[in-house]
């Protein structure tokens, strides 16, 4: 499905509230990669980031009537999406350690190619930055949201959001300088 123009999105909207079900599917397909990308990058686990982005929609469907026409959707959907990953990031601090060594251990045969293996340090750093300058950054870099955008879903003031962005490039460089990813000084890339 293409980009949905703001009548679009009302007028599906519309079609969800009044129980027509290939409009909830239809819903649920515009936004999916978007919110399973925000909760993957929060999460960094596939199947943690599959059950969020599942628990995002229920509750987004059961409180479609909510949403303030007057607002922008992506806000108020990204905010459903984090409140789930923070939820799903508390919960797992309560697991036992050897549970959730488990869950990093990848079955994949390595791949050696450059561009891959630098994603990968790309996410290994990014789960190591605190969760909320995570979700800021992952929404201004990838989602591509205002900072006025994500202060609306995060609920936090618009010079927070700046600060966390900025701390969350922060932190993402020093992990990255501590995995050997990127060199000191102008933050080249290294071919890993």
């Amino acid at each position: 499905m293409g980009p949905l123009g703001t009548s679009d999105l009302v007028r599906l909207v519309g079609q969800c509230l009044a129980g027509d079900q290939r409009s909830m599917l239809a819903l649920v397909e515009r936004f999916q990669g978007q919110v399973f990308g925000l909760c993957y990058r929060m999460l960094g686990q596939r199947q943690d980031a599959e059950d969020a982005a599942q628990e995002t929609f229920v509750r987004v469907l059961k409180n479609l009537h909510r949403w303030d026409q007057e607002r922008d959707f992506q806000p108020w959907l990204f905010a459903i999406a984090g409140n789930r990953c923070r939820t799903a990031l508390a919960s797992r601090k309560r697991r036992p350690t050897a549970e959730l060594a488990e869950e990093l251990v990848v079955d994949d045969q390595p791949d050696h190619e450059a561009g891959r293996q630098l994603a990968e340090e790309l996410h290994l750093a990014l789960a190591d930055v605190r969760a909320e300058y995570r979700e800021a950054f992952v929404l201004f870099h990838e989602q591509e949201l205002s900072y006025a955008e994500i202060a609306e879903a995060m609920q936090v003031p618009l010079g927070t959001i700046k600060t966390w962005v900025h701390r969350g490039r922060r932190e993402l460089i020093d992990r990255l300088k501590q995995r050997g990813a990127i060199g000191e000084g102008r933050h080249e890339l290294r071919s890993v």
